[in-house]
């Protein structure tokens, strides 16, 4: 626990079984529980998972990448989580950011962390490939100028969550493929959600997850469309259902004070 709250990992898992090891072993011990969610894979990741001691749900069949994450969210608030982590078990960010991510959350300072790559300049270094680099600070820039945000990355996958925030956004309205991140980051925004951001060093190898540049290009234009979907939410032009029950709050990365009439109305 951190500040008396209740801290879940979540691992949005696919054929992960050479990678998860390494992973769970450098998750702090302020984690109070850690859910694997295991989408169909191919591979034994579901029993090592087990074998490490992880809640596991598995899938029956394979939903993607969003909709593995709806399960992860739903078990842990199920599971009492005050503060939620998502950590890609592929060993691609680093799980000892886990507990500094969830501290930002557990007393208060934001809604939202992010772990970025981009921050401290070390995803290059990291490997990741150029023209992924390029694509995410074109589209980080589009939309930033488009939502009024000012965030380095937008597509970091290292994610933490106050209980509230998840509780008070419409999930499953947000796609079940890789877009399902962006949506839900654009409901964020759209809401006035506290953003934080963590530099996140990353690793790039054979064994760590990676889209290739057909679904990449598939992902970018998403992007596109979800940023254009906001900006015409936010100046109600048009509201899709990702939005009309996102109840807007106070403007992003401005705290509320602790009298605010606001948190009354809203916790």
């Amino acid at each position: 626990m951190i500040n008396n709250k209740k801290v879940v990992a979540v691992l949005p898992a696919y054929n992960a079984e050479k990678t998860l090891e390494r992973t769970v072993a450098e998750i702090p011990s302020t984690v109070d529980a850690c859910i694997l969610v295991d989408d169909h894979s191919t591979d034994e990741t579901a029993a090592l998972a087990q074998k490490l001691g992880l809640q596991v749900h598995i899938h029956p069949e394979n939903r993607g990448y969003g909709g593995n994450q709806k399960t992860c969210y739903a078990a842990a608030l199920d599971a009492g989580a005050d503060v939620v982590v998502m950590l890609h078990p592929d060993y691609q960010y680093s799980p000892l950011l886990v507990e500094p991510m969830a501290s930002m959350i557990a007393f208060g300072v934001y809604d939202i962390v992010l772990g970025s790559r981009i921050l401290g300049g070390g995803a290059l270094r990291g490997g990741m490939p150029v023209y992924k680099y390029i694509s995410n600070r074109f589209l980080t820039f589009f939309e930033n100028l488009m939502l009024g945000a000012k965030l380095s990355e937008y597509h970091t996958g290292f994610r933490a969550y106050s209980r509230e925030l998840l509780l008070s956004l419409p999930l499953d309205a947000n796609s079940d493929d890789f877009i399902f991140d962006n949506q839900l980051l654009a409901q964020c925004i759209y809401k006035g959600a506290r953003i934080g951001e963590l530099s996140c060093p990353t690793r790039y190898f054979p064994e760590a997850s990676s889209i290739n540049l057909r679904r990449s290009a598939i992902y970018g234009l998403g992007v596109l469309s979800t940023t254009i979907d906001c900006w015409l939410a936010k100046r109600g032009l048009r509201t899709s259902p990702r939005y009309r029950l996102v109840a807007q709050s106070a403007p992003a990365n401005q705290p509320i004070a602790a009298n605010d009439p606001k948190l009354k109305a809203e916790g």
